[in-house]
């Protein structure tokens, strides 16, 4: 494949395929870590903490974004890695609930300042169009890891070994993607047009207001969320008490919905070589709707099976890669490239402000009044997204035309500005 030809691309997915392999682990072992403590309200920790994550990326991203242009980024991805391993060899340590909340806020402030970074990086070095596509599809397959190959090795580890191992293997993989960083050639970053941090920071989402296809894009992060909630917070729970399940079964239920997402994100790049993004997208906003109304349907009609919740779970995995996976692609496509960085740090932001409203409903709501109540909820927002998505990001600007951000396209060469035009 000529993508993974690219040796500096191949170095930093291998980066990112490790990265997110122990990030996984920890997804797992966190949800067992607030069960062990919390019991039967480990929704609700659980949901707590992943707030506070969300917080901590709301709030640094744009920052991360605006002063990235001024420091070495490699050196930044490196420490920000040793950073989150340090973290997350102390949470094994815990013996409070509140000491799972500062540590999380410290390992998710690193993320928050890596993935922006991270991500500004790639188009420097994948600069064909359609290998840019492919990174993209290629990236979310890797995301996967999270929640589908992490989730099933969990799954088998937990069977001769306790949770707090996880958190180790979690954190050789961060220490292993430094590594993998540290051989990387990183181009220095392209200045931006913006002199003040703050503004740097402020461009992305000005960008996302005027723009109608990002507006859209921002609807649909809430589509995410909702339906993406449902399966992070309260599997462990719902696997547990509802099921009457084990630990390593609630890492096979998270894996279902993994793998739905890896099915999805393996055939996109060629349904995205002939179909336009917001076709694909509202197509996923489609199935998120209607995999969370069948989730609330499945919880108050008494019927929790596995094999029901099995398969809701896939169908929501499939409905978050249409989603994601063609978001970068629409991004770049809707601005100029000195700008990508800030758009990308903008998304970042925007859509976990999404989850930031989503997750104590999940988390909270949940646990205080039941899954039926919480899910009607998230599926009410759900559909609300898709709406608002179908509204804001209107069908003439199917493949790109008519945007307010004609400026970039006018100062591409041709040869770009005709395959920017075509991403969207």
């Amino acid at each position: 494949m000529r993508l993974f030809a690219i040796r500096d691309y191949r170095q930093l997915f291998g980066a990112q395929v490790i990265a997110l392999f122990g990030t996984g682990l920890t997804t797992v072992a966190l949800g067992l870590l607030a069960y062990d403590l919390a019991g039967p309200r480990a929704g609700m920790v659980l949901g707590t903490a992943l707030t506070i994550k969300m917080v901590m990326y709301v709030a640094i991203a744009p920052l991360a974004a605006a002063y990235v242009d001024r420091l070495p980024r490699r050196t930044l991805l490196v420490l920000l890695d040793v950073v989150r391993g340090a973290v997350v060899l102390a949470l094994p340590l815990v013996t409070e609930v509140w000491h799972i909340y500062v540590l999380i806020g410290l390992l998710q402030g690193a993320s928050a300042a890596f993935t922006p970074t991270f991500q500004a990086v790639i188009p420097e070095i994948v600069t064909d169009e359609s290998d840019y596509t492919r990174a993209l599809s290629a990236s979310q397959v890797a995301s996967t890891m999270e929640s589908l190959l992490s989730p099933v090795l969990a799954a088998v580890a937990l069977t001769f070994m306790s949770f707090g191992w996880l958190f180790l293997g979690t954190s050789a993989g961060f220490l292993i993607s430094a590594l993998f960083v540290l051989s990387t050639r990183i181009p220095g970053a392209r200045p931006s047009t913006h002199t003040k941090a703050w503004d740097k920071a402020a461009a992305g989402i000005r960008t996302f207001l005027r723009t109608p296809r990002l507006r859209g894009i921002m609807a649909l992060n809430l589509v995410v969320a909702a339906a993406g909630s449902m399966v992070v917070v309260n599997t462990v729970n719902y696997v547990r008490d509802e099921l009457g399940g084990s630990q390593s079964d609630v890492a096979w239920m998270l894996a279902a919905s993994g793998t739905g997402t890896l099915l999805a994100a393996l055939v996109l790049p060629r349904v995205l070589d002939r179909m336009a993004a917001r076709t694909v997208m509202m197509t996923g906003a489609g199935v998120l709707v209607g995999s969370t109304t069948a989730a609330v349907t499945l919880i108050a009609a008494g019927l929790t099976t596995w094999t029901g919740t099995a398969i809701i779970w896939t169908v929501v995995g499939i409905g978050m890669a249409l989603i994601i996976t063609p978001t970068g692609k629409v991004l770049r496509a809707s601005v100029g490239r000195n700008a990508i960085p800030e758009v990308f740090a903008a998304q970042f932001s925007l859509s976990h402000l999404a989850w930031l409203f989503t997750y104590p409903v999940a988390g909270w709501l949940g646990t205080n009044a039941g899954f039926t109540l919480a899910w009607s909820l998230l599926a009410v927002l759900a559909g609300a997204g898709a709406i608002g998505a179908l509204l804001l990001w209107p069908r003439h600007d199917e493949r790109g035309a008519t945007t307010t951000l004609a400026a970039p396209y006018r100062r591409a060469p041709g040869k770009d500005r005709s395959a920017l035009a075509k991403a969207a």
